[in-house]
């Protein structure tokens, strides 16, 4: 039998539960402080994750999509959110979206993101948006799962497999961040070893750039 999850190594969030309203809430009550330059600043803490899994594998790449109903995706081809089996072999991710992450929330030398912004976790954004799609795809399986406002509200819905491993994070930032400013791609070129494709989709606009360091 495999041990409760209550028993399990926490390394970047806690796996005993689900869902910290009490972290979410405090988040969306005060969106300047956690997420200054609004929708910038949500892209870039996601774009955080795809360049952690390049640095430990030595090189990745990412697409940030920014969609025509205002949603942004940051999609890459990594390992995919851990996801493990319970003592009741039921499937549990990560609550990377729903808890604090543990190495950067309430530490005051928390890595600064491209922005000059402290590095706080998907929590931000998942609590700062409307709904946000979580899209997670590994070699022992692939699902999805949607929250609002940070909340999940399904569960794991399973996903046909092949198409290889990797994660896509797709959101709609609450209307009371600051929109992206047209600049946004020099923040794209921040992270060594990890190449961003940027595809604009706004107003029927459809172009790519990339950049790599």
């Amino acid at each position: 039998m495999e041990p409760s999850r209550t028993a399990w190594r926490n390394t970047t969030h806690d796996w005993a539960a689900d869902v910290d309203l009490g972290h979410l809430t405090r988040i969306r009550e005060n969106p300047a402080e956690f997420a200054p330059g609004g929708v910038l600043h949500l892209i870039l803490e996601t774009i955080a994750y795809p360049a952690d899994e390049a640095a430990s594998t030595g090189g990745g790449r990412c697409t940030v999509t920014l969609h025509a109903d205002g949603s942004v995706s940051v999609a890459d081809q990594g390992r995919g959110t851990d996801t493990r089996l319970d003592e009741r072999g039921r499937p549990v991710r990560k609550p990377i979206m729903a808890t604090k992450d543990l190495r950067f929330f309430d530490d005051p030398g928390a890595e600064t993101l491209p922005d000059g912004h402290a590095r706080r976790g998907m929590s931000v954004v998942a609590a700062l948006s409307e709904w946000l799609v979580h899209t997670n795809r590994r070699a022992n399986g692939a699902w999805s799962q949607r929250y609002e406002h940070g909340i999940p509200v399904t569960g794991l819905e399973p996903l046909a497999g092949g198409g290889g491993t990797g994660t896509t994070v797709r959101f709609l930032a609450g209307a009371q961040l600051a929109p992206l400013a047209e600049d946004f791609g020099r923040f794209a070129e921040a992270w060594p070893g990890l190449a961003v494709d940027v595809d604009d989709r706004r107003g029927g606009r459809a172009s790519a750039a990339g950049a790599e360091r």
